[in-house]
């Protein structure tokens, strides 16, 4: 493990990660959302799936869950983390590209970097919570459309946080480079109803797909 200091809006803050050197050129930073940290096996699972097709991973917390707390502090907090542990990640290995990828609301917030001024070569999200369930009259699109790099979005069909899928199928229309990948029956955390497999290795089985759109 390592620690990343973060300028943040109230001072120096450190963040926990975990770096993985890789073979390909390619390095895949991967936030977690918001009621977890980085050692869900959820994000273990994907990162060591990753890792065994070649890629360098960077595995963070945000400073909330260094701190101990439940809950999401400021967006202006998380934004500062992505922009310090992808600078973290280019010193690790100046010439590979950067991918940014988070669950829920680690890639939220990646976008959010992102369209503030945040350089990566892309952005995966793996469940974007395009509002919070049953609220669909507030949604959190309007930074996505500027988004110049590529967007890839891995949803389950049955995800409360992105129905009715026509609003989301709308919102990705006005993105200017976004595919989608629908992982049938997936609900947020991509649990299959009736098919009961350990979080690792659901994890695990969003990797090839974010190989694919990372693969140098």
């Amino acid at each position: 493990m390592t620690v990343i200091p973060v300028e943040l809006p109230t001072g120096t803050a450190t963040v926990s990660a975990d770096w993985a050197p890789g073979t390909n050129g390619a390095t895949v930073v991967i936030a977690h959302g918001a009621g977890t940290g980085k050692d869900h096996p959820f994000l273990t699972g994907f990162a060591d799936a990753l890792g065994a097709l070649g890629f360098s991973t960077l595995r963070f917390n945000f400073p909330y869950v260094e701190q101990g707390r439940r809950m999401p502090g400021p967006a202006a907090h998380a934004i500062a983390t992505w922009n310090a542990v992808v600078a973290f990640a280019r010193e690790q290995d100046p010439a590979a590209t950067i991918w940014a990828t988070g669950k829920s609301y680690g890639g939220r917030m990646a976008s959010m970097a992102v369209s503030e001024g945040l350089t990566v070569d892309g952005l995966a999200y793996l469940g974007y919570p395009l509002h919070a369930p049953g609220k669909p009259e507030k949604p959190r699109a309007e930074h996505l459309p500027p988004i110049l790099v590529p967007q890839l979005f891995i949803e389950g069909t049955n995800d409360p946080f992105i129905q009715p899928v026509a609003q989301f199928d709308d919102v990705i229309a006005t993105c200017q480079d976004a595919r989608v990948i629908w992982i049938e029956g997936g609900g947020h955390t991509f649990e299959v109803k009736g098919r009961k497999r350990p979080a690792s290795d659901i994890g695990a089985s969003l990797a090839p797909f974010v190989a694919e759109f990372a693969r140098p």
